[in-house]
């Protein structure tokens, strides 16, 4: 810590984690554990499952393989440090690295916002115009998606990431959360946040309201396709195709509307930290099966490279 004036200024911090009890902590240590290790084998097996069969060398499961590689990242952003800390009485994070975590974990989180949302317009031309769609969603169009998707996510951290850490932290350096989250880290500002707030949820506002237009934009003609197919064997077909994107969009942006709209007065510790859990740990963890459960395709992808790891054996 650094003394400025009748100030003691933050250089590092120690996270509170979930608990201080020891038998806990190795409870919860198993199961984060287990959650990171489910999440890494799913989404890299899903993604290597979709290299190795060239029927799913498609938009659709490309976009689906690069969520699961931005899933195994961002899972990474915050799984190994709980790990450490569950093990650890003394769960020291330098400036530096809360930094760090932060800029990713920013990163990441606005890059899952713009990949959905151009999952939801490839759904939209994969459903409403099926005749064109190979011309309309070229590979080299695809790639350009997902990396204009990384380009906003991280500017937008770029932004966030400074604007955060021009405030000074003083006080108590005991952060009472897991990870270095923004609510905690403003309750420990020593400056005035007030324009801090307003060019945050300007930010925030304006990539919600970008992603979320296109969500809503491609699935209001999604329904409006829907509606007007006659057969019930293609409209299943067509709400199939669609059903895990809606199931992802709504748990992600679920828990970030409930975590970051509230105002800070109502936030609590423990609310913030279990609310945190499911965008930071379940969420990756189940996207995975959301996309694999009930896809005939990945079954049967699945099936054919078992098959051959059984037969090579």
């Amino acid at each position: 810590m650094n003394v400025e004036g009748n100030r003691t200024l933050i250089t590092d911090f120690i996270l509170a984690g979930f608990t201080t009890d020891p038998f806990l902590r190795i409870i919860f240590f198993l199961l984060f554990l287990v959650s990171y290790t489910i999440t890494l084998v799913g989404n890299l097996g899903l993604l290597g499952l979709i290299y190795l069969d060239v029927r799913l060398h498609t938009p659709m499961y490309f976009f689906v393989g690069s969520l699961s590689f931005l899933d195994v990242w961002y899972s990474s952003v915050y799984t190994p440090q709980i790990l450490s800390d569950c093990m650890s009485m003394n769960n020291h994070m330098t400036l530096a690295g809360c930094t760090a975590q932060f800029f990713f974990s920013a990163g990441l989180a606005y890059t899952e916002c713009f990949l959905l949302a151009f999952m939801a317009y490839d759904l939209f031309v994969a459903i409403c115009n099926p005749l064109l769609y190979a011309t309309a969603m070229p590979k080299k169009l695809c790639v350009q998606l997902v990396v204009g998707a990384y380009a906003a996510g991280f500017a937008n951290a770029i932004a966030r990431t400074s604007n955060t850490f021009r405030l000074r932290f003083c006080g108590n350096n005991v952060t009472n959360h897991y990870f270095c989250d923004v609510t905690p880290l403003v309750k420990m500002a020593c400056d005035d946040i007030g324009i801090y707030d307003l060019i945050v949820s300007s930010m925030m506002g304006c990539s919600l309201l970008a992603t979320t237009a296109v969500i809503l934009r491609s699935y209001i003609a999604i329904v409006a396709t829907m509606v007007r197919i006659h057969s019930a064997t293609e409209r299943r077909k067509a709400f199939f195709t669609c059903s895990a994107h809606l199931v992802s969009v709504t748990l992600f942006y679920g828990y970030i509307l409930i975590m970051y709209s509230r105002p800070n007065s109502q936030h609590t510790p423990s609310s913030d930290k279990a609310n945190a859990l499911f965008y930071t740990v379940v969420n990756p963890l189940v996207n995975p099966f959301i996309y694999s459960l009930r896809n005939k395709d990945v079954k049967a992808a699945f099936e054919k490279v078992w098959g051959r790891f059984i037969s090579s054996t």
